[in-house]
């Protein structure tokens, strides 16, 4: 018998209803049922994934509900721990919109595939209809989203990450102005496993995969991809950033969003408690957020900031008290942890650098039982390393309540208002400490040339450029050339009111390899006189390739040992015949990696690289 999926339906938006059943009639499942973020709902729904038999890949724990309470744990399957950026793609009518950074395929010939995918693949299963806001539900800048998931999990992470429940569909009224998700784990196959966006539909499909990254379809596939395409077509900003505020002594706040490629300490500066001396002094800083900004321009011309997210989802190994006190902090209460190690003495959870030593009693990611201390110093027959407890790639999903810094507006509708913007990369030579761009132009140029030197880690060669340009190679939800142009636009409307544009770079080394600069807490003394130059109490040295501090304009106190005056002047240096290789490495990115694959670059961005390559020739 067919399933009415009206029945216990939260709106009368009939573009809602008629989409729901339209998925109900496709995937078949046995019921459905509308979420309404209530207590007493989400309880029943832990009390029946954890009461499921532990061989079910679907089950949830319950963890020490004295350590973390309210705290679950959850494992997927081995083959399904992380995004997959070859399964991802961008469906846009023609290919030329999807651009060079995005697997593309014709939205036609993409439903056709996955619709026999979808066809039956909830029977026997419970559909979750999820309603959802991205940002303060009363916010001018926020958005409603609805996911139709057969996934208990997925609906307890997106009730962390997101304002869900009832509340969203009272924003969205009779609007057809929402994005479309539609979530299957069908059999968590990796051969058909497909993350799909379809900015034009403001559409999302998601099948055959049950981690976190592919299946909350709020976190990268809305917050970035859909999102950037929407921000594009209607006059505002979707950006992989993070949210700080840095409040002075005098109690006045200015507000920094900064964009970095993974494994650069985006979280670290987010979440960043500043040294001793500046604490003494009376300054704070707060997180608004950790991973994404939807930036839009306010009734007073200037940029405003809301985070669209209400939680984090964090990378857990390396993670602790002292790299980051303020996200560990965040996974006290009410988080769920996927793919981290359990030390059974007390069912409690654990990861690699959460404590020095591993626990004893101990089941590693995947349900093993071992001895972690034994077990950790074993070499993985696979990979050739040390075998880990936790999955390197184990997340938790913690509500941003839970954080100690967390900023009184974070829930503020209005925003934040911006006044600086930061790129950044790992690199170990060329590029200086912090340096500020000439004008908006020249500062969406810098974003364009975004890029990290990889590490013996990552590859096996040491120090092979990745290009990620502002950090958002993977969430562009359009073509990248056409996103630069939107950067560029949205310059030439917010005019002399838009936040100044600042590059820093924390990993400079020295002859022996040796990082320079310390890093974590201490990068509170570059925001320092970015603030400083944002408000014009400093001058600057103009260099060929921007603006950059003055000799004793960058506050030492406290690290003078550390950082001499002539580590300064290196972390400092604009090393001329560098730079003309940068500039070359740009032509070829853009010509080859961008042009020559249908990717537009705007002539402003070129006439930039003329310009600092006519001053690198003076």
């Amino acid at each position: 018998m067919a399933i009415d999926a009206k029945q216990g339906a939260l709106t009368t938006n009939q573009k809602v209803l008629d989409w729901v059943q339209e998925c109900v009639d496709l995937c078949k499942p046995d019921k459905v049922v509308w979420i309404d973020g209530s207590k007493e709902q989400l309880d029943q729904l832990i009390e029946e994934v954890t009461s499921l038999p532990d061989g079910d890949p679907n089950k949830m724990w319950h963890l020490n509900e004295e350590k973390l309470p309210g705290c679950l744990y959850h494992r997927t399957a081995v083959n399904d721990v992380a995004r997959v950026e070859d399964r991802t793609f961008i469906c846009t009518r023609t290919k030329e919109d999807a651009g060079p950074t995005n697997n593309w395929m014709d939205p036609k010939e993409m439903y056709a595939k996955l619709t026999p995918m979808y066809d039956g693949a909830m029977k026997g299963q419970t559909m979750y209809v999820i309603p959802y806001s991205m940002g303060p539900v009363t916010s001018p800048i926020s958005k409603v989203g609805v996911e139709l998931t057969d996934s208990i999990y997925v609906v307890l992470n997106m009730n962390i990450m997101t304002r869900m429940g009832k509340a969203a569909f009272d924003k969205l009224g009779d609007s057809n102005d929402f994005v479309r998700g539609l979530h299957s784990k069908a059999d968590v196959d990796p051969e058909k496993r497909y993350i799909v966006q379809f900015p034009e539909d403001n559409t999302i499909w998601s099948i055959n995969s049950a981690y976190g990254g592919n299946v909350i379809l709020s976190k990268k596939c809305f917050a970035l991809r859909i999102a950037s395409f929407q921000g594009k077509n209607e006059g505002w900003m979707a950006e992989h950033m993070l949210i700080l505020g840095v409040q002075k002594p005098n109690g006045d706040t200015k507000y920094i969003t900064a964009a970095f490629p993974s494994a650069c300490g985006k979280t670290n500066l987010a979440m960043l408690i500043p040294p001793e001396g500046y604490l003494k002094n009376g300054y704070k800083v707060f997180t608004v957020g950790d991973d994404i900004a939807w930036l839009k321009p306010g009734k007073d011309g200037r940029l405003y900031a809301i985070n669209p997210e209400n939680g984090f989802f964090g990378v857990a190994p390396g993670t602790n008290e002292k790299s980051n006190y303020n996200a560990l902090a965040a996974t006290k209460k009410n988080a769920i942890f996927t793919n981290v190690a359990l030390d059974n003495s007390d069912n409690t959870v654990w990861w690699e650098k959460l404590t020095k030593e591993p626990p004893v009693d101990a089941t590693e990611w995947t349900g093993k039982k071992v001895n972690g201390v034994e077990y950790t110093s074993e070499i993985d027959e696979k990979t050739g390393k040390k075998k880990t407890l936790a999955h390197p790639n184990s997340r938790f999903t913690a509500p941003a309540t839970n954080c100690p810094c967390l900023s009184p507006k974070f829930d503020d509708p209005e925003g934040v208002p911006i006044s600086a913007m930061i790129f950044g990369g790992r690199r170990a030579s060329t590029t200086p400490l912090v340096y500020q761009s000439f004008d908006w132009t020249h500062g969406t140029y810098m974003g364009s040339a975004v890029s990290s030197e990889t590490t013996a880690a990552a590859t096996g060669a040491v120090g092979v450029l990745r290009h990620d340009p502002m950090a958002m190679k993977p969430f562009i939800g359009y073509n990248v050339g056409d996103y630069w142009a939107h950067w560029l636009e949205m310059g030439e409307k917010l005019g002399d009111k838009a936040p100044k544009i600042f590059n820093v770079n924390w990993f400079k080394q020295d002859d022996n390899g040796n990082f320079m600069w310390p890093g974590f807490g201490d990068n509170m003394r570059v925001l320092d006189w970015i603030i400083k130059r944002c408000e014009g109490e400093v001058d600057a040295e103009e260099t060929a390739i921007g603006y950059l501090p003055k000799k004793g304009d960058i506050n030492l106190e406290g690290i003078e040992d550390e950082v001499t005056p002539e580590i300064m002047d290196k972390l400092l240096d604009v090393d001329t015949d560098l730079w003309k290789k940068e500039i070359a490495e740009m032509r070829r990115y853009y010509d080859e990696d961008i042009a020559a694959k249908g990717g537009r670059v705007p002539q402003a961005l070129r006439d930039v690289l003329d310009k600092i390559e006519a001053r690198l020739n003076k």
